[in-house]
């Protein structure tokens, strides 16, 4: 099991928990929130590496975490997951600072080593 702190932010749980378990069996654990609210309660509890966040939830969008993340968590990097079409919305979050966006559906793989690359960048 790789050292990597990693938390997914996404409301869509089925998803999400699906996500987790296939990282876990890549070796690498992470942790659940299903709304951005939460996401930032968990992250000013234990700072991760990185943060894999949904565009798209009720309550504090994507970029709104994003931009407190930014704030409070400077040396997270943040991917985010954006729904097919929404690429502009990928590019706006890497304006405000985001390592990156993929969009789903996307490949466990790709994600992987995605990650990789963006825990590198934490903990350079």
């Amino acid at each position: 099991m790789k050292d990597w702190n990693i938390l997914l932010v996404d409301d869509e749980e089925e998803f999400v928990q699906t996500l987790c378990e296939r990282l876990d069996l890549r070796g690498l654990a992470c942790r659940v929130a299903l709304d951005g609210e939460a996401g930032l309660k968990m992250m000013d509890e234990a700072e991760p590496d990185v943060v894999v966040l949904d565009m798209f939830m009720p309550g504090l969008k994507g970029l709104e975490v994003l931009k407190l993340i930014r704030q409070r968590h400077p040396k997270v990097q943040v991917i985010l997951l954006t729904g097919q079409g929404a690429t502009k919305d990928g590019m706006d979050g890497m304006k405000l600072g985001a390592f990156d966006y993929m969009i789903k559906p996307l490949s466990i793989d790709d994600l992987t080593a995605k990650i990789a690359e963006a825990v590198k960048t934490a903990r350079a």
